[in-house]
């Protein structure tokens, strides 16, 4: 008997042995773990987002936030001096870019890849909660190339409120934690910044706001604290947008500010084909396919390890789309803020734990890494930065800092940097006076701004061979009898598919008729 309780002693010590040398070394490793995790991550992001590293021409929208956000460091601001309707963070965001790393394109393409490395490790961290370490990475690595491949490889809106998003999902993700009141407050917080940002972030702020109420209920809060809470979560939730706005109500702005902001995004027409488009059946697909796989098999084929977290995922998905469909018309670049939150429901279908072994994740991101196409896309970039130095060498004897101004009719708004060209018009985005949706929406005719800006003789002025939207055809013809008048045709480029021409004033204009660069008419 004490040689066997010897024995067993001595066994019941070597298990304990056993077991613990695991275990600390996994408490050890982790911090390594998650920081190779982290550096995977960040190199995936360079590799997908440093192609266009330089490139003044990778996209179109980001040029005029750059633009605008460039003015802003200079006292200009946005819907007074020069015109959209994003709203004011966005530029805020450029125009620190643009005072922290200079005045080129690689200022914000560098703030734009930091955030894409946070949105794909706040995604790594929220599928720990559900999968392993390597599914987790598999998870932040395609939220890498989902990105760029929607076309937010450069400084597209979703890339920035995308990690706002995710934090704010994080606080929320563990009910339980005896903090969670106050999580709840901060992440309401974090969806006001991300409304800042992008508007149509709203469908998924007000989800998970109710998410949080509904979790205070199940804690058994009664309605008299679930109210001040409500009311707490709308304060911090629109606190930024209300100190914009009574930022413009201090410089006796805030009718600008409303109407750019508010008013003109119902006043602005629908495409023709409205929300959907028959294109986006194939071109949704990298995101509905993995994320409907995800959803059968966390119901039929592996459940989720937190049922309730993936739940939280699954509404948070589908109120994102909720936003994606917000405006009247969409395009295919807007589901790039379903990258992350389609990944998280693909989890189940990706976990290696299930009987498929990972291999659905692995051929997923072989798929997107195919369509993604990295040495096209450099190809394209290197030839269109050439396009772009080309055309504006061409224009800038023509045009000057205060006189002549170079006047984009359709073309890249980088032209008036690379060229150090005054702008003729407030509107310095073409599609705010060429597109015809526009026209009930920018707060006054799109064809007399367009007389007005002609009538200033511009010294240059950039057509292309193909339009992309609907064009107002009265403007339109303004603008033809102006060329086939007082210009010649300059150098042509090939640049996103279409044809890029210079336009060359070949009469002297009136005295003190050109515009200026900062003091643009009819604000």
């Amino acid at each position: 008997e004490p040689l066997k309780l010897a024995s067993c002693k001595h066994s019941l010590t070597t298990i304990r042995a056993q077991v613990a040398m695991p275990m600390n070394s996994s408490k050890e490793g982790i911090g390594r773990t998650d920081a190779l995790a982290l550096g995977l991550l960040a190199l995936a992001v360079l590799a997908t987002r440093g192609i266009w590293f330089g490139d003044p021409v990778a996209d179109y929208d980001e040029q005029l936030y750059s633009f605008i956000g460039a003015r802003l460091l200079e006292g200009e601001l946005p819907f007074v001096d020069w015109w959209d309707r994003k709203p004011f963070g966005l530029f805020a965001l450029y125009a620190l870019a643009h005072a922290l790393f200079g005045p080129g394109p690689l200022a914000y393409q560098v703030l734009a890849a930091g955030f894409a490395v946070v949105a794909s490790w706040l995604t790594y961290a929220l599928a720990r909660k559900l999968v392993d370490r390597a599914t987790a990475c598999l998870a932040g690595v395609l939220v890498a190339v989902l990105l760029p491949l929607y076309s937010s490889h450069s400084g597209q809106s979703e890339v920035f409120f995308a990690p706002l998003m995710l934090a704010m999902l994080w606080l929320l993700a563990e009910p339980g934690h005896p903090r969670f009141a106050a999580r709840a407050v901060w992440a309401m917080l974090l969806g006001g910044l991300a409304l800042q940002i992008k508007y149509t972030v709203l469908p998924a702020c007000l989800f998970l706001g109710s998410w949080a109420l509904w979790q205070g209920w199940r804690g058994g809060a009664g309605l008299a604290v679930l109210a001040k809470r409500a009311a707490c979560y709308v304060l911090f939730g629109l606190l930024p947008t209300g100190l914009v706005a009574m930022l413009y109500a201090s410089a006796g702005q805030f009718d600008g500010f409303a109407f750019a902001n508010f008013t003109s995004f119902f006043d602005r027409l629908p495409a023709p084909q409205g929300r959907w488009s028959a294109s986006h059946w194939i071109g949704t697909a990298p995101l509905a396919i993995p994320a409907l796989g995800g959803i059968y098999a966390a119901f039929r084929i592996c459940a989720p390890r937190d049922p309730q977290l993936y739940l939280l995922l699954l509404g948070w998905a589908l109120a994102s789309l909720a936003g994606v469909l917000l405006p009247g018309t969409v395009y295919l670049y807007y589901y790039a803020a379903l990258a992350a939150p389609a990944t998280l429901v693909a989890l189940p279908l990706l976990d290696r734990r299930g009987p498929m072994r990972g291999v659905p994740g692995l051929l997923m991101l072989l798929a997107c890494i195919a369509l993604f196409n990295p040495a096209m896309r450099r190809a394209e970039s290197l030839a269109e930065r050439e396009a772009a130095a080309t055309l504006a060498a061409a224009i800038a004897p023509h045009v000057g800092a205060a006189r002549d101004c170079l006047w984009l009719w359709d073309g890249p708004v980088a032209l008036y940097r690379l060229t150090g060209s005054c702008v003729p018009t407030r509107f310095v985005y073409p599609d705010h006076l060429n597109n015809a949706l526009e026209s009930p929406a920018i707060g006054l005719d799109q064809t007399g701004e367009v007389a007005r800006v002609l009538a200033t003789r511009p010294g240059a002025i950039i057509t292309a061979s193909r339009a992309v939207t609907v064009q107002n055809a009265a403007a339109t013809a303004l603008v033809q009898q102006a060329l086939a008048r007082d210009y010649r045709e300059g150098p042509s480029v090939e640049m996103h598919g279409r044809t890029l021409t210079a336009w060359f004033r070949v009469s002297p204009p009136a005295p003190g008729r050109s515009a200026t660069a900062t003091a643009p008419p009819q604000r």
